[in-house]
């Protein structure tokens, strides 16, 4: 749920956690099927593109046209408003969205393209991609492209992406991108949300598979 401190603003928890304050000392903003619901939407809209609101080349979307389509697809959240909105994104654990002024954009997971201008400082001398087995020699010959995406995705650690290619394969292989070398070749990486990262694609001078072992003992930081 999504609760709000009076002091210390929106959170996601019983307490805040910052001042620890609870119960009747902090404002009820939306329970975890709200939050659900209406997160299923933005991202219909702020990665896929649907329902055709007017989005900017950024990506970013009016707060208020959320709001509207929102109510119309869902007639019990007819209570929503900007605010809502706002503290979805704000408290969103994996940081999926970013704010500006009145708008709002997912800083990942498009499957349409835009201009994003995500930052490209502070970027990991090395960030990680999962591929099948089957993928592997391929890519390794050929570097990586979006697929399902309109980037190519790249997690800040082993076990991020190893985890992540999981979903679709039992064990999947984990491959290291060195991001200097990728950013001279002409494909800066930026940063999109707290582990992921976005560029264009990977040339196969970049990429080498992961040593699982370097990774053992605590390594993965």
């Amino acid at each position: 749920m999504i609760n709000e401190c009076e002091e210390h603003g929106y959170f996601r928890d019983e307490a805040c956690p910052v001042c620890g304050a609870s119960g009747d000392d902090v404002k009820f903003v939306m329970s975890d099927y709200e939050v659900e619901k209406i997160g299923r939407t933005m991202a219909a809209v702020l990665r896929h593109g649907k329902f055709d609101l007017e989005m900017d080349p950024q990506g970013f979307v009016d707060m208020r046209d959320i709001v509207a389509i929102v109510r119309e697809k869902n007639p019990r959240l007819k209570w929503l408003r900007t605010r809502h909105i706002e503290a979805l994104a704000i408290t969103d654990p994996k940081g999926r969205y970013q704010i500006r002024s009145r708008s709002v954009r997912a800083t990942y997971g498009h499957t349409i393209k835009l201009d994003l201008q995500l930052p490209t400082d502070r970027v990991p001398p090395y960030l990680y991609y999962p591929v099948s087995e089957e993928e592997c020699d391929d890519v390794l010959e050929d570097g990586i492209e979006p697929t399902d995406r309109a980037m190519v995705h790249l997690s800040s650690t082993y076990d991020l992406a190893y985890n992540a290619g999981k979903v679709h394969d039992y064990e999947p292989v984990v491959l290291e991108i060195d991001t200097a070398l990728c950013a001279e070749m002409g494909h800066p990486i930026g940063r999109a949300a707290k582990t992921v990262f976005l560029v264009d694609e990977v040339p196969a001078d970049c990429v080498e598979i992961a040593d699982e072992d370097d990774f053992e003992d605590g390594d993965d930081e």
